[in-house]
Formats: C-alpha cells, sequence, structure tokens
C-alpha cells in the first residue's frame, strides 16, 4: 500500500506526557519522549507541551533522531471568544509551525468543550452549538484557513470528545457549511468509535477533505464503562479508554486501504493518551509500529 504516495508515519507525544493532566508522564523529559519514538521507528512527532518553542533549539533536537514535525493542535474560541484574540494566538502558531516545515494545523474549536473538565460527564454534558455559534465557527474557520493559505498552509478540523463536532452529524455540518479551500479534516479513528460513530462511514464520505490522519484505537469494554457510570473525558483517558492501533477494537486494515485507494498523501500519527505508568510508552509505540507495518507495509 501507498507506494509512490508522499506518507509518512509519525507519534504524538501524549503517549508519554499529557497536555491536559500534566500529572501523567510528568517525570518524562522532553529527550526521552522523541528519543524513544525514533527507536520505535517513527519519522515524525506533533508538539507536545515540553516541546521547546525555540525553532532552532527544536530542530536540532529532532534532527539529530531523524523527526519533522507533522502539525501542531490549535484550540480555537471562536464560538466563545473575539475572532481577534483567536486570529492572533493562530498567527503565532502558524508562524512557528510553518519555520518547523509543518503543511497542516490541527484546529479544534473548544468554546463550551468539556474534554479538559474532570467532573462533568461526557455524554450526558456534550455540547451543542446553537445557530449563532454554528455561523461564529464557519466564519471565523474560513478566516484561519485563508491565513494558513498565506504561507501555504491548511487547516484541518480535528471532530473530538466533548466539543460541539465530535458526531457524524457535526461533522457533516461542518464539511457542508464550510469551503473545501479553506477548511480541511483531521480524520481521527479513535474519536469516532469512541463516540458511537461509524468511522469507515466518515472516512468514505469525506475522503476528499481529508489531509491529516490520527491512528488511535479504542478499549471498548472502557468505553462501554464511560457511558455507564457516567464519566467524563479526562475519566475515560486515565481509565484507559484509548490505545494505539492493533491493541484495542479497531481493525485499521479497510482504514489503510481506503485511504490508499484514494490516494491520501500526508502524515499518519499514531496517539493515544494513556497512563505511563500504565502502559509503557517505548513498549506500545514499537507495537504499533509492527502492527502498521504488518497490515499496510509502512
Amino acid at each position: 500500500m501507498f507506494e509512490g504516495k508522499n506518507v509518512k508515519l509519525g507519534i504524538a507525544p501524549i503517549g508519554w506526557t499529557n497536555d491536559d493532566m500534566p500529572e501523567l508522564g510528568g517525570e518524562v523529559t522532553f529527550e526521552q519522549c522523541i528519543s524513544e519514538m525514533a527507536l520505535a521507528g517513527f519519522t515524525g512527532s506533533e508538539v507536545g507541551n515540553k516541546y521547546p518553542r525555540n525553532t532552532e533549539v527544536l530542530k536540532k533536537a529532532l534532527s539529530l533522531r531523524g523527526l519533522e514535525i507533522a502539525s501542531a493542535w490549535f484550540s480555537a474560541f471562536l464560538t466563545s471568544r473575539p475572532l481577534e484574540e483567536n486570529v492572533e494566538a493562530f498567527k503565532e502558531h502558524r508562524d512557528f509551525l510553518h519555520e518547523m516545515g509543518a503543511k497542516v494545523i490541527v484546529v479544534s474549536e473548544q468554546g463550551n468543550s468539556i474534554q479538559g473538565k474532570m467532573e462533568i460527564p461526557l455524554f450526558e454534558k456534550k455540547p451543542v452549538f446553537t445557530e449563532e455559534e454554528w455561523r461564529l465557527l464557519v466564519d471565523g474557520l474560513h478566516v484561519l484557513g485563508e491565513l494558513a493559505s498565506e504561507k501555504g498552509m491548511k487547516i484541518v478540523y480535528h471532530h473530538h470528545m466533548g466539543t460541539g463536532v465530535q458526531t457524524t452529524a457535526e461533522i457533516d455540518r461542518l464539511m457542508e457549511e464550510t469551503d473545501p479551500e479553506k477548511v480541511s479534516l483531521l480524520y481521527d479513528t479513535g474519536h469516532l468509535v469512541f463516540s458511537g460513530e461509524d468511522h469507515l462511514h466518515v472516512l468514505n464520505k469525506h475522503m476528499g477533505r481529508i489531509h491529516h490522519v490520527h491512528l488511535k484505537d479504542v478499549r471498548m469494554e472502557v468505553a462501554h464503562k464511560v457511558r455507564e457510570e457516567s464519566m467524563s473525558f479526562l475519566q475515560a483517558v486515565k481509565s484507559g479508554v484509548f490505545t494505539t492501533p492493533g491493541d484495542g477494537c479497531i481493525d485499521f486494515k479497510p482504514v489503510f486501504e481506503a485511504l490508499d485507494a484514494a490516494g491520501y498523501e500526508g502524515w499518519f500519527v499514531v496517539e493515544a493518551e494513556q497512563d505511563p505508568a500504565i502502559a509503557n510508552p517505548l513498549e506500545y509505540a514499537f507495537k504499533a509500529r509492527q502492527y502498521i507495518r504488518e497490515i499496510s507495509g509502512l
């Protein structure tokens, strides 16, 4: 698969050190994180909270290990804060990623988000955007998309648990109301399956808009427990709802086959936020790398 295509395989630092819960992997250094990524056979990374923001320092550390930056998360607050605040923060983020050689910028709307709230039930309290919030989101994303294009970059929208764009219907609406030239989609297997969506349906329906992929697996027994016990997103993560590809319930072969047939080019990023004290990050990185090689040839 993917022969002759510009496809790269990276891994996110969130399995080593968690941005939302700094106590998870608090002792893990930036150097340990990127060294183990390279040791496991990956060639790229997204940006975590321990990564230096000095681009020369970061470039040197990564180049020593044969790594590149694929992208980095941007928290947008288009539905809850003035557009000007979002624009200024986005420009700084865009310029940093452009200097690092990234081609896409991960954007997720955090207005009303409960993903970082430890005690708020994930499914019962999921935010739902009003018509006005949808308008602010769509218009704001168009502005961010234009800003990204100034540097030859794209924004890829990250549908995410605990936010206003989580379900298939919400993803469909976002794609219908946004300009394909300005807004692309990040496809995340784990968030779709955890939400109860048909991840292959979403993949095939929006294939033409997908320009970044997160490979995340789900422990379905934990996902059921989250619903039954009204757990929050952070409680779900601490309980191990996510894992790396090949260790959960998702069969990734059809995912790779569909993307290959569609001519996908860009990054695949393994991502699974887990407690590193329970799920050793290096061990799980090796497991994921071997599984992906076996089923896709990458």
